[in-house]
């Protein structure tokens, strides 16, 4: 595992510096499709395979997408990344969450000792784990007392997660960790798809009855307090979000712009990338949801997305661990796709056509 963003290089898809909202905002609309003809090419070889067509469900349907995104109609996953994004957040005077601001330190910390569910997770699907901190001694403001971030702050956090991204990756996988930011995570889904407090906050980490109260309060102060910027999704993010979600949000930008698949983990990662696709309907083409978490609203962001998860387990922990739980189904696809006899190999009559 690495910590901390490393120096830009060659390798890096970060050179490229966001000097205002409208620079990004125009890498945004500006995106590569992927490739359709070696996505054709995989599906016409899943229908030569000993199995009935489509009898292995979205595992056809992955190998499909990672052909596309990955531009070969023989997928690999040689080379994936798990992604670690860690931010503080000064709406945490709020009383929103359960746990106090200074575990986002003491957890990031337990991450470079090999401590947490990611590590395991991350060690089991055959990947590099990389955690970012980013400024965790400068909390963003209380967002219903002032923006988030300004304009440079956010994007300079957008520009680290796009710095974090190598061109040699089969697959990225996102995910974060903040205390409160879940309440960030909500108060962007509120200023993107309409919808208050109560629509969107939930318990997160597990606050009370009364924190829930306070959570929904404090997103529906921040909205009122930021409604002239909620038409912008990019000014919404950094008025309402955090570093971590503004630098997965870059991360998941780059991928796109080097045609790299990449596989969201829960609420937060979610509500991150969201205004990419509010800027652009097909943004997030290639992208998939690893989960759905059990935050309430993560499923209905979800369905604003029109994004259909892999995996439901209940799980809510978040630090991409949902993510890096899917890539060995990722990979279960990929042998089946490259390691299964074809009907004229194997000398098995096909089905009349």
């Amino acid at each position: 595992m690495t910590l901390g963003p490393p120096p830009p290089d060659g390798n890096r898809i970060g050179a490229r510096v966001f000097t205002s909202f409208e620079d990004l905002r125009a890498a945004c609309l500006d995106l590569p499709p992927g490739d359709v003809s070696a996505a054709a090419l995989a599906l016409e070889r899943q229908r030569e395979l000993t199995k009935p067509p489509g009898s292995l469900g979205r595992l056809e349907d992955v190998v499909g997408w990672l052909a596309q995104w990955q531009g070969r109609s023989m997928p690999r996953l040689d080379h994936v990344d798990i992604l670690v994004f860690a931010g503080n957040h000064g709406v945490t005077a709020q009383g929103i969450s359960a746990y106090p601001a200074e575990v986002t330190t003491q957890m990031v910390a337990n991450f470079a000792a090999g401590g947490a569910a990611i590590n395991q997770l991350a060690r089991t699907a055959g990947a590099r784990l990389q955690v970012v901190p980013l400024a965790l001694e400068q909390p963003t403001a209380d967002f219903t007392q002032a923006p988030a971030m300004d304009e440079d702050a956010f994007l300079a956090a957008v520009g680290i997660g796009h710095q974090m991204v190598a061109s040699e990756t089969d697959l990225v996988c996102l995910g974060e960790m903040g205390i409160g930011n879940t309440t960030a995570a909500a108060a962007v889904a509120a200023a993107l798809f309409g919808g208050g407090g109560a629509r969107w906050a939930g318990r997160g980490t597990g606050v009370d009855d009364l924190g829930l109260a306070r959570k929904q309060s404090a997103i529906d102060r921040g909205l009122a307090r930021h409604a002239a910027r909620l038409a912008d999704p990019l000014a919404s993010a950094a008025a309402l979000g955090g570093r971590e979600l503004a630098a997965i949000l870059g991360a998941a930008l780059a991928a796109r712009q080097r045609r790299i698949p990449v596989l969201l983990d829960g609420f937060v990662c979610t509500a991150a990338v969201a205004p990419l696709a509010k800027l652009r309907r097909d943004a997030l083409d290639h992208a998939l949801a690893a989960h759905v978490a059990a935050e309430a609203a993560h499923r209905m962001l979800l369905s604003e997305l029109e994004l259909a998860p892999l995996l439901d387990l209940g799980m809510r922990l978040g630090e991409g661990s949902g993510a890096a739980l899917v890539v060995p189904v990722l990979r279960a696809a990929l042998a089946c796709h490259t390691d299964m006899a074809t009907f004229a190999q194997a000398g098995v009559a096909n089905r009349s056509r």
